[in-house]
């Protein structure tokens, strides 16, 4: 199982040098990924009454595909994550042609989550239907995948229209892996029909089990093996390293190939406190 961890979005504030310190010091540790959660714009609760997201206009986010362009040219492992970009709020041959180029100038370092988001003010924002995002994502997957392989691509989608065009230069991986975030049976049937890999977003257990359960019809009824998909899980820190080193274990028990340790949340209000965190797990693994 691949240990990566999750960067700190909300607690390392606008600090390039934090970014910097952060990514060059957690491959120093030996951890083989950063992943990076994503949003464009927060939602300012005085104006949208009754908001109650996780997050809003006062929390921080680095654009993940930009800040990996920057940690592409400062590491030289470490598999930079998107765990997960809002897909269907975004162009779809905009973000092949971003990723094509962050793949290109890590050497080929690039996996990407996609998932279908929340946040109806941020796709408002971004101009785009909040009420398709479903059908969207699966149809921008097949497309951006057809980007990354092809010099010149002809699709005629429901969303996207390309006519004899293509991205120069290619990506290094042909395609880049796409991993999915669901949080749905839906979701859990796209993921199996068409990820390279899923984010469970619960802990091991029934529902894990059942949405194991819906990837392998999503996989079988696609003519693929459920065993060739990916599982990434995430971790928390929440002040107790043997707590974490217990849930690593477990989910490496129930088929995990890949984790991240998240030590957001838990009262950690400086770039050195969290990587002391993360030196005490790398040690322990």
């Amino acid at each position: 199982m691949r240990v990566g961890v999750v960067f700190p979005q909300t607690e390392l504030g606008a600090d390039a040098g934090a970014v910097r310190a952060y990514g060059q010091r957690v491959e120093e540790l030996g951890f083989t990924h950063l992943l990076a959660y994503d949003h464009v714009v927060g939602a300012d609760p005085a104006v949208h009454t009754g908001w109650n997201g996780p997050y809003d206009v006062r929390t921080t986010f680095h654009e993940p595909l930009v800040m990996f362009g920057f940690l592409a040219g400062i590491t030289h492992t470490l598999e930079l994550v998107t765990g997960v970009v809002i897909l269907p709020q975004r162009q779809t041959v905009l973000v092949a042609k971003q990723a094509a180029e962050v793949d290109l100038l890590s050497g080929g370092r690039l996996r990407l989550g996609v998932g279908i988001g929340w946040n109806a003010v941020e796709y408002e924002a971004l101009g785009q239907d909040f009420g398709t995002r479903g059908k969207r994502s699966a149809e921008q997957i097949e497309l951006l995948r057809r980007l990354w392989t092809e010099p010149s691509v002809t699709f005629e989608g429901t969303f996207d229209t390309v006519i004899g065009a293509g991205l120069a230069p290619l990506p290094a991986q042909r395609p880049i892996p796409i991993w999915i975030g669901a949080a749905s049976a839906a979701g859990y049937r796209r993921a199996g029909r068409l990820a390279d890999g899923w984010f469970p977003m619960m802990a091991p257990g029934p529902q894990l089990d059942e949405a194991l359960a819906e990837i392998e019809r999503g996989a079988t009824a696609a003519g693929r093996d459920p065993a060739s998909i990916g599982m990434e899980a995430r971790v928390k820190w929440a002040g107790d390293d043997d707590a974490v080193a217990g849930q690593i274990a477990q989910w490496a028990e129930v088929g995990a190939t890949h984790l991240s340790v998240d030590t957001m949340g838990a009262g950690l209000t400086h770039t050195d406190q969290h990587l002391d965190v993360l030196a005490r797990v790398a040690a322990a693994l």
